[in-house]
């Protein structure tokens, strides 16, 4: 018992004994969640530099962290020989061992398989892209790096890809969502949604609807109307339609103009709807009344900002990544299309002492890559892509109401 209270009251004064219970988990939770926060950061930053070179990216997804904490405590007593003692253990000598262990246990996933693949080339879906534009992200952020174009006003379409050798053609895609930034500030642009019928297929007569069939169409979201001479039937349905609604005090406004003239809108209208990839190329259409977009995917939107990494000369003299040149053949400056978007520097050497206004900073071929952490706008950029490189993207593949009509009878 008395060994048993020395082992305590050793206890009480060893820092062992504040890696269990409550105390570990206070020392150890935000230390474990910075430290995955940081790193995840990191990879993503070192894919987008990656990709700027042409190299493969690559991801490790931390699936589960356990961590284990441990502590022993021993106690004994151990006989001391003294010289010239009458009796043989004269002196018996308490040892005491107290010890904590901390074994953490991580799991890390690559993830290569074909649901992240998939993902990666999904492009962002109407849903997602409406739901973007009415949160508190810019719009402009949204769409300069999200569309490829907006009702084919290209948004550098062949940045979407590895680095071009020829510069992207000109457009006033830049402009134009500016304009219509400037409207959603003063709250004159919102976009929103409404419920139409739609017709589905052709009619049906009437003598060949059933109480089944009708039971049937509820079932599955829809409705059979019949026709006012009540001879045939229709299969119908309420589908979600997206608009953009504009303040019609605000047609006066430049921006406004602007905004219309440069993706070739009706002007006068106060309702335009949001479709994604309905408007033909090539049409020659002037005057539209739809907000047509065609949207990238999370690995296009990746490879877009890669191009606002900064290249070191001489990684562009050795071929490590291309330089694009405009066409008068010199070297194109990617801020035409990334200022106020998204830019990451470098400087010669590694990263072992992170510079002070880094962000965020990783080493490849031989230099240090950081986003400045005074430069909100590539900040904002980059947690919108970190989150939304979290999400799910849903299926986009249409499912249309199975209908049985018996049609023979």
């Amino acid at each position: 018992m008395t060994a048993r209270a020395l082992v305590a009251a050793l206890c009480l004064g060893s820092s062992a004994c504040s890696i269990i219970g409550p105390p570990a988990l206070r020392q150890s939770r935000l230390q474990y969640n910075e430290t995955v926060k940081v790193t995840s950061e990191q990879e993503m930053l070192l894919n987008i530099v990656r990709l700027r070179y042409a190299d493969t990216p690559s991801s490790l997804a931390i699936s589960n962290i356990a961590a284990q904490f441990e502590l022993a405590a021993t106690a004994g007593a151990a006989p001391f020989f003294a010289a010239g003692a009458d009796q043989p253990f004269a002196t018996v000598l308490p040892q005491v061992g107290v010890g904590g262990a901390d074994r953490p246990t991580f799991s890390l996933t690559p993830l290569d398989d074909s649901n992240f693949v998939r993902r990666l080339f999904t492009p962002l879906s109407l849903d997602g892209a409406v739901y973007l534009a009415r949160t508190t992200w810019p719009i402009q952020t949204v769409f300069r790096l999200y569309l490829e174009n907006l009702n084919w006003v290209p948004n550098a379409q062949s940045a979407s890809g590895p680095t071009p050798a020829q510069a992207p053609p000109p457009s006033g895609f830049r402009e134009g969502i500016a304009a219509l930034q400037a409207l959603q500030d003063r709250g004159d642009v919102v976009f929103g949604h409404e419920e139409r019928v739609e017709a589905i297929g052709g009619p049906v007569p009437a003598s060949s609807i059933t109480a089944e069939a009708a039971i049937q169409a509820v079932q599955q979201g829809c409705e059979l109307v019949p026709s006012s001479d009540g001879t045939t039937w229709q299969l119908q349905k309420r589908a979600r339609h997206y608009v953009m609604h504009l303040n019609p005090k605000a047609a006066g406004l430049a921006e406004t103009k602007a905004f219309l003239s440069a993706f070739r809108l009706k002007p006068g209208r106060e309702k335009y709807d949001v479709t994604v990839d309905e408007s033909p190329p090539f049409s020659g259409e002037e005057q539209l009344a739809r907000v047509d977009l065609e949207t990238r995917s999370l690995l296009q939107a990746l490879y877009f900002v890669a191009h606002g990494v900064e290249v070191p000369p001489e990684h562009l003299e050795k071929g490590l990544a291309r330089a694009t040149r405009s066409a008068d053949g010199k070297p194109f400056d990617w801020r035409v299309h990334l200022e106020g978007l998204f830019h990451v520097r470098s400087r010669p050497g590694g990263c072992d002492s992170d510079p002070q206004e880094a962000h965020v900073a990783i080493e490849f071929n031989e230099h240090c890559f950081f986003i400045e952490g005074s430069d909100q706008d590539t900040k904002a950029t980059f947690a919108l892509l970190m989150e939304l490189s979290r999400l799910e993207l849903p299926d986009q593949a249409s499912k249309a109401p199975l209908l049985t009509i018996p049609l023979g009878r």
